[in-house]
């Protein structure tokens, strides 16, 4: 056994290869569980698991947490559990610094909210690294953005939405006055699949919390939830015709879209637009543009884009240092397809993890790193439980065919399946789901608090 001395503390470390994944979201989870199952296993790699946070929440539910609609404590993965179920180690910590000549990470010490020190400063050797630390929403420097918008890129983000959500409804429903102009209005801006599906699954939620003996609001008439969106329609980065059946869909919902509205500022309770148009609202919500973490800019003099996107090869290894690897929504992946990047999907950053699950035991044998290749399976957005619609795209459809309803809803599902799988196997797959369905019946189906 040998050790390796940071500024803080001694960090010990076996001789076996030292693989080391950034990042506990959907692709660095999944990668770091199943070479566990398989390398760290047998003995012939040593596999640590970095973040900052202490579980994991696939992120495509989060629009579900903030609803109400989803009980994070019953979908949550705590890291220690599964690092102990799968052969690795997680060590909590944001990484602040990365010193590609000696291959180490430098993980910032964690502070509890009483300001006490949790763990200290640390450094994790790597003979291997896998950035996956995902993405956050890009405000592109809007005024009041940071003070009065609150954003979707955590549970616990998800879980404060709500919060506001339900005080807002009870504040409504006991004061003497009747409800303000601003009142029980929530603005969504960005028109993606994120700001889409929470203003659809909002509006199936709030009816229901009201139903809860809230009889002072009218939800048809006190409660409104605008979708504000500065390209020409909603969901500009899908197909056009997806993008204005999910629009016909919104306007059945009674949800107001906004459409070539560009956001001027953010206010306490309103939302200024660039055309003089001011948009009143209690709750505001930021889920427009997508950003890789500002300290992966130029991060050890690796490359990196405008979005601070590390940029990688097709075998998924940074521009400038073959022993650091990046995935998911964090990284530039070329798509020679369409002459542009993979867009950052939740399935992209799945396939990218099951590819490297194939290639670093390539890497081990001293065997050269194979390309990857995006296939893009086409998009499904949930509207709750008014419908759920998409599209598919490759050979098995004859090219890209439009979905919706019942069939279009299992898909969406699926999904979040196939997550599950990767993570933990088909018995305790069935068994949580069989179990959720059964509590389900005994619980209301959205939460209260």
């Amino acid at each position: 056994m040998r050790s390796i001395v940071s500024r803080r503390r001694i960090v010990p470390f076996d001789d076996r290869h030292q693989i080391v994944i950034v990042g506990g979201g959907a692709g660095g989870l999944e990668l770091a569980t199943r070479l566990g199952d398989t390398l760290g296993k047998r003995g012939k790699a040593a596999i640590t698991l970095v973040d900052k946070t202490r579980s994991h929440v696939w992120k495509p539910k989060l629009h579900e947490i903030a609803a109400g609609s989803m009980d994070v404590n019953a979908h949550e993965v705590n890291f220690l559990a599964q690092a102990h179920r799968h052969h690795f180690r997680y060590r909590g910590g944001e990484m602040t610094h990365l010193d590609r000549e000696r291959r180490e990470v430098e993980v910032a010490a964690s502070i509890d909210a009483e300001g006490r020190e949790i763990t200290p400063r640390h450094r994790f050797r790597y003979d291997t690294l896998v950035v996956a630390v995902g993405s956050q929403s890009n405000d592109f420097g809007t005024p009041g953005v940071s003070d009065h918008a609150m954003k979707l890129e955590s549970s616990a983000n998800a879980q404060f939405f709500h919060r506001r959500l339900v005080n807002a409804c009870l504040r409504a429903q006991t004061q003497t006055g009747p409800v303000g102009r601003d009142q029980l209005q929530v603005a969504i801006i960005g028109a993606g699949a994120t700001g889409v599906e929470l203003a659809a699954e909002l509006h199936h939620t709030v009816r229901q919390l009201v139903a809860f003996g809230l009889d002072r609001i009218d939800p048809d008439r006190d409660i409104k939830l605008h979708l504000i969106e500065a390209a020409d329609r909603v969901l500009p980065a899908l197909p056009a015709r997806l993008s204005q059946e999910t629009q016909r869909l919104l306007g059945r919902l009674g949800v107001a879209v906004h459409t070539g509205a560009r956001v001027a500022e953010v206010l306490p309770k309103s939302v200024r637009l660039a055309d003089g148009r001011v948009i009143h609202s209690e709750l505001i919500v930021w889920a427009a543009g997508v950003k890789a973490p500002e300290f992966l800019k130029d991060i050890a003099g690796l490359e990196s884009n405008r979005i601070h996107q590390l940029v990688v090869l097709p075998t998924l290894q940074t521009t400038r240092d073959a022993n650091v690897f990046a995935i998911g929504d964090c990284a530039a992946c070329p798509w020679p397809e369409k002459g542009g990047v993979v867009p950052p999907r939740a399935q992209a950053a799945h396939q990218q993890a099951m590819h490297l699950l194939r290639q670093i035991p390539r890497r081990l044998q001293g065997k050269a790193v194979r390309s990857y290749r995006y296939r893009d399976f086409g998009s499904l957005v949930s509207l709750g439980e008014f419908s759920t619609i998409g599209n598919m795209m490759g050979a098995l459809v004859g090219g890209n065919l439009v979905i919706e309803g019942y069939f279009a809803r299992l898909m969406y599902e699926s999904l979040y399946k196939m997550h599950e799988l990767a993570l933990h196997g088909l018995p305790k797959v069935a068994l949580d789901t069989l179990a959720r369905l059964i509590v389900r019946r005994t619980v209301p189906h959205v939460k209260l608090h």
